[in-house]
């Protein structure tokens, strides 16, 4: 992984005593709440319904052990020993007292990490395939060009106050794990006829009040081109975006209003005119050195005979084949697999943990693991889970004993109840319903883990408001919190998909009462089961199910 320069990190500190100073003039009264706001924001600092929340940066998701442990110990000193992992890859702190703040990032600065663009009208944190690197499948590992744009658009004079907040994600494979068609600028790695590396180029994607698939504006870009082209998109963006309405005034609202092609046309002359073949062209060096922060680890040869033999006499064990199945993948180097941490506990001792949390104790015990079994680094994820990408098959077996011991090892990856779940009215300021309770009220209903192996691939999200944090509209189930004359109803979307067939989910019909909404799921899992085709022994997913016969038969279910 990418470490800091001396450069990076004495930009970092600067920033750090400059939000001290800053925050300190606002507690005295000399620094106005309008003056403050901007500042705060771009050190990643809101204020929510109860306390201040901090978010902090984690660069594609991508952290350290000796980073784990150090957020461990600023949860237990400063906030409620723990922290929440976002759908950015990013961690959230939702205890923190404001005065404290800038103790925090002088604390995360230590060990290279910051708050600086989580938030405020800035290019936020890139993201990409959590597998990136050990997909078999990928064309080309996406990190090094993460790190390329994360420093081009750190601090970056030109785009620091866009109209609006803005995301890139960059995937290296044709499977899309990181919702690159729902960002505001989505690049996949592709090769040309020629053998050639380059992006297909997605612009104007984005959730929200306004759900958007982004479009492509270019089939093949070179990639030395990269930063002059996403720098000619923000140059548009910047220019005629709109600022009068914040509802408006994404980069989706501008290409839907102009049309992709004739945006396209824009970006193309400012690139020929402006950009193309300056400063920022990426040159071979250029490229060869941000590789070269992603290396392999140094793999052992694996005896696959031996390890796989181990294996199978291990997969007696129900419960270890059940976590194998379902929070292992294929790796690229024969003899280790990824392995997908569940941050969706569910129940615990009858206490129900939400989507995504994580206590002080769970990081350090998972810095320990992470160090003893996967070279000392984790990753987050889009649906808000851990994953240690190098584990040796023959440790699985050890690795799963000790995460079943943290509550880390549910094995749900990819079933129902890994719900991408928003911390909804329960924290945040913007939400209109609560949405920890109706976890709860679904993980109590589906309990039954074959149950839900039987349903298959389901993902189901659910957000609080429209600001769509939990990516409701693409999910295969929606889930969107409403408020009805100050009480909370819960509106139902059907057939989304942020994958490569990225489409938006539709409305079910009206919504339904916060303690029907179990009730209601199991109604519309009853139709899928009761008339899925089969060939083979094999099911067709809910996703193909619902592509086939469309929303007609749940509404008939559910409202009769």
């Amino acid at each position: 992984m990418y470490r800091y320069t001396q450069t990076d990190q004495a930009l970092v500190d600067e920033r750090v005593e400059q939000f001290r100073d800053q925050t300190r003039r606002y507690l005295s009264g000399t620094l106005s709440e309008e003056q403050y706001l901007p500042l705060r924001l771009q050190n990643g600092l809101y204020i929510q319904r109860h306390a201040p929340m901090l978010r902090i940066a984690i660069p594609y998701g991508l952290l350290a052990s000796y980073q784990l442990r150090k957020v461990a110990a600023i949860t237990r000193h400063y906030d409620k020993d723990f922290g929440h992992f976002t759908t950015r890859t990013n961690i959230q702190l939702n205890w923190p007292k404001l005065e404290e703040v800038p103790d925090i990032l002088a604390e995360l600065a230590s060990v290279q990490m910051h708050a600086i663009q989580t938030s405020g009208n800035c290019i936020r944190n890139t993201t990409t395939d959590p597998y990136a690197g050990v997909n078999v499948n990928e064309i080309e590992d996406p990190r090094p060009y993460c790190e390329i744009i994360r420093q081009w658009s750190t601090f970056h004079p030109e785009f620091a106050f866009l109209p609006r907040k803005f995301k890139i994600a960059v995937i290296g494979s044709v499977d899309d794990r990181a919702a690159t068609q729902v960002h505001d600028i989505g690049l996949h790695l592709i090769q040309n006829a020629e053998g050639e590396t380059g992006f297909e180029v997605i612009v104007g994607g984005g959730l929200g009040r306004t759900p958007v698939i982004g479009k492509t504006i270019r089939d093949f870009l070179p990639r030395q081109h990269l930063l002059s082209y996403l720098d000619a998109i923000l140059r548009i963006y910047n220019l005629h975006g709109r600022r009068d309405n914040k509802y408006k005034a994404r980069i989706k609202i501008l290409v839907d209003s102009m049309g992709a092609r004739d945006f396209a046309k824009l970006v193309e002359a400012e690139w020929e005119a402006h950009c193309k073949d300056g400063a920022l062209t990426l040159s071979d060096d250029h490229i060869a050195t941000a590789k070269s922060y992603f290396t392999d680890f140094d793999y052992e040869q694996i005896d696959t005979l031996d390890s796989q033999s181990q294996l199978n006499a291990q997969l007696q064990d129900k419960a270890f084949a059940d976590w194998y199945a379902h929070n292992t993948v294929a790796h690229k180097v024969a003899g280790y697999r990824a392995v997908i941490i569940s941050l969706k506990a569910g129940l615990v001792d009858g206490t129900y943990v939400p989507a995504g949390d994580i206590t002080a104790d769970q990081m350090d015990a998972l810095a320990d693991l992470v160090d003893q079994y996967s070279f000392g680094e984790l990753r987050a994820t889009l649906q808000q889970n851990l994953v240690f990408s190098d584990v040796k098959q023959t440790d699985l077996y050890a690795l799963w004993q000790a995460l079943t011991k943290l509550n880390l090892a549910r094995p749900n990856i990819g079933t129902l109840t890994d719900m991408i779940v928003c911390p909804g009215f329960d924290l945040c300021s913007l939400a209109n319903a609560t949405t920890y309770n109706i976890a709860e009220q679904i993980e109590k209903h589906f309990d039954d883990l074959d149950y839900l192996y039987d349903l298959g691939d389901i993902q189901l999200n659910m957000s609080g408001c429209m600001n769509a944090c939990a990516h409701h509209h693409v999910g295969d189930i929606g889930i969107l919190g409403v408020d009805k004359k100050g009480e909370h109803w819960y509106q139902i979307s059907l057939g989304g998909s942020s994958k490569q067939d990225a489409r938006l989910g539709k409305i079910l019909g009206r919504a339904v009462a916060a303690d029907q909404v179990a009730t209601t799921l199991q109604t519309i899992l009853d139709v899928y089961t009761q008339a899925r085709s089969s060939e083979a022994d094999t099911y067709e997913t809910f996703a193909q199910f619902i592509e086939r016969v469309g929303i007609d038969p749940f509404k008939e279910a559910v409202y009769g």
